[in-house]
């Protein structure tokens, strides 16, 4: 790996390599995305609006990163927002912010305290990706939805041609009580040309 943490970003990594990018990409990271003209934070906040979750509900940001996608759900009336991530450098400017109530560091692949029906809402931005979360991700999260409640979560373009993730979304849409209420392609990295799909899955 080179010194720069966002060399090889969207390639697979162990969980070291990966708390190790983001641990070098702290201090950089929002003024880096915002060049790029990060985009699907908001897609994902709005995506949750249209497609009926109430903002009044509790939400969990996981993975939440810097901040980020919890400034976008800020801003389209979210106001009960926790947040988790692996990475503690990450998590310190998320604090920053002053934006949820509760934060705090995750351990890959186990939901520690958190469980079915403690958050109607649960948002995964650019979170289960090639370079980050597996997709075995997807599953855990989806288990600890409530009936009524719903899943946001993104795939970038480099997660899309990867079929161990966009399977694992197909078998999960196949359960009886899993709705895909919402699928949308559009702008995730614009200076990079890249885009995402997001998704708002429902339990019924």
């Amino acid at each position: 790996m080179s010194d720069d943490p966002k060399d090889g970003l969207w390639t697979r990594h162990s969980v070291e390599e990966t708390r190790k990018i983001y641990a070098d990409w702290a201090e950089a990271y929002d003024a880096d995305v915002a060049a790029w003209g990060y985009a699907t934070p908001q897609r994902i906040a709005m995506a949750l609006r249209q497609s009926g979750a109430n903002p009044d509900k509790p939400v969990l940001d996981f993975g939440g990163g810097t901040g980020l996608s919890g400034l976008a759900l800020k801003a389209v009336g979210c106001a009960q927002i926790d947040g988790t991530d692996i990475s503690p450098e990450m998590l310190a400017k998320a604090e920053a912010r002053g934006i949820y109530q509760h934060l705090w560091e995750s351990d890959p692949g186990d939901m520690g305290h958190v469980k079915r029906g403690h958050y109607p809402i649960i948002v995964a931005t650019g979170v289960i990706s090639l370079g980050a979360a597996p997709p075995k991700t997807l599953d855990m999260l989806i288990d600890i939805v409530p009936s009524g409640g719903f899943l946001a979560f993104s795939f970038n373009e480099a997660t899309l041609a990867d079929r161990d993730y966009t399977d694992r979304l197909d078998i999960a849409v196949l359960a009886a009580d899993i709705e895909l209420v919402f699928e949308e392609e559009g702008p995730h990295l614009p200076a990079k040309n890249m885009t995402s799909a997001v998704y708002i899955l429902r339990r019924t």
